[in-house]
């Protein structure tokens, strides 16, 4: 099994020097992916539901420095040269689709094709009301952004309408790498979200999912499929356990998955970064390959 690392970013991962360190220590351990999520705007007072917690909180505090996760993740590939990156997740019907499309290639096209952009509606109507985009119906706006950023990707010159966007005859380059087409990783754990990613995904990114819920999950996700007329296995699929412990790995396997996300923060000086990456990759690296 795949073992990524969803560590940059935030707080003491958002310094520069510690981005290449982990980013580098990384590749050097053999980790899948870099993770980098997204958050433009936090609140002090948030009447919001944090759908990843027990008590509807996030825990990051809400003056925490937090990268954009495009940028950070350029910075990263800029000192890589193997390990995949992936936003983990865009909130996508907060930006405007022509734009990340644009971005998004361009990050393929820097990384030398390995970026798999990751993509969520988001839980935090405070975040939506700053940006000025409705908070109502954003599954659906995403749903159509991900369509118009495939012709975007795919055809040149592209157009497309839509409920929520529309362009003509307009020409959007770099392409991504692998002929047009760049991976889209569906995030949220709500059976509308794997529903979601089934419909209109390349895989699905669990997060912070308690590892006894694993199997009912890929079970909505392979019948989300069914009605798609594909295969769940035709999907990616990343998942970061709330609890989980290298001895949850063959269960995971079993189930389906195949990348286990390790969260963490790293410490802030970078030498103490690159020696907390070698310890995670000694707790979950070596047993992730070795139970395949």
């Amino acid at each position: 099994m795949r073992v990524g690392l969803h560590a940059l970013g935030i707080g003491d991962g958002a310094r520069p020097e510690v981005i290449r360190s982990v980013a580098t220590a990384a590749e050097a351990h053999g980790f899948a992916r870099l993770w980098c999520g997204e958050h433009v705007v936090l609140v002090d007072a948030s009447t919001s539901r944090y759908p990843y917690s027990a008590d509807g909180r996030i825990a990051v505090p809400p003056a925490t420095d937090w990268l954009d996760p495009l940028l950070a993740l350029a910075f990263a590939a800029a000192v890589t040269s193997r390990i995949g990156l992936a936003t983990g997740v865009l909130l996508l019907p907060e930006h405007h689709p022509v734009v990340v499309a644009k971005q998004a290639a361009t990050l393929d096209v820097l990384s030398a094709g390995r970026f798999s952009l990751g993509v969520g509606a988001g839980w935090s109507a405070e975040e939506y009301a700053a940006l000025g985009v409705p908070f109502a119906a954003r599954g659906r706006r995403m749903e159509e952004y991900l369509t118009a950023m495939r012709v975007l990707w795919a055809e040149d010159p592209a157009s497309f309408t839509g409920e929520f966007t529309r362009f003509d005859a307009i020409r959007v380059n770099p392409k991504p790498v692998r002929g047009g087409r760049l991976p889209v990783v569906v995030g949220g754990n709500s059976d509308a979200a794997l529903r979601r990613a089934a419909g209109c995904g390349d895989g699905w990114y669990g997060f912070n999912v308690p590892a006894a819920d694993v199997p009912g999950r890929m079970a909505v996700l392979a019948d989300a499929c069914a009605r798609h007329h594909r295969a769940v296995d035709e999907l990616t699929v990343a998942v970061a356990l709330s609890d989980g412990t290298p001895e949850h790995l063959p269960a995971l396997a079993r189930a389906g998955v195949t990348e286990l996300v390790v969260v963490g923060t790293p410490p802030p000086a970078p030498d103490a970064a690159a020696a907390w990456v070698a310890e995670v990759a000694r707790t979950w690296l070596r047993r992730g390959n070795d139970r395949g």
